[in-house]
């Protein structure tokens, strides 16, 4: 993967949106991940920041 700096997660029950991007602001990835996918995912990822949309999910998912 490209150097992605920043990672938006729209988490929902079932799939999950990701949305990259490099620290000049260019998409680098924007796809869907199943449930089961999302922690492997950020497992490969180098450290970024990553927001998350506030809710109950949200805070249990960032603790993962």
């Amino acid at each position: 993967m490209q150097s992605i700096s920043t990672v938006g997660l729209d988490i929902a029950k079932s799939v999950f949106q990701v949305h990259g991007v490099d620290a000049a602001g260019q998409v680098v990835i924007h796809r869907q991940l199943k449930r089961r996918f999302v922690l492997s995912f950020f497992e490969k990822l180098p450290p970024c920041l990553v927001g998350i949309e506030a809710c109950a999910l949200s805070h249990y998912r960032s603790r993962e």
